[in-house]
């Protein structure tokens, strides 16, 4: 595996989290990072200058829905591994 993805890998979860302390702390709550999380995903799904091909789009989409499909865990009380949130991804889009 490229070295690069392992560091994104960990990247994301180190801001899934910061995200739960943030929440846990009342700095934010589960909602407002599904919003911001939500605008994200609308403004690369909305982004028509940078041409992206659908396996691009898809590329730049998945640490947001990561993200997202982390925080619902979360908000549940549940955590996953990167690998499972994958695979979340995987099968929802």
């Amino acid at each position: 595996m490229n070295t690069a993805n392992l560091q994104l890998e960990g990247l994301i979860m180190a801001v899934a989290a910061i995200s739960d302390t943030l929440v846990a702390k009342g700095v934010v709550t589960h909602q407002e990072i599904a919003a911001a999380l939500g605008q994200a995903e609308r403004a690369v799904d909305r982004d028509n200058d940078h041409e992206l091909s659908d396996s691009n789009r898809a590329a730049t989409l998945f640490p947001i829905r990561v993200l997202l499909l982390a925080n619902e865990a979360a908000q549940r009380g549940k955590t996953f591994t990167f690998s499972d949130y994958a695979e979340l991804v995987g099968k929802l889009t």
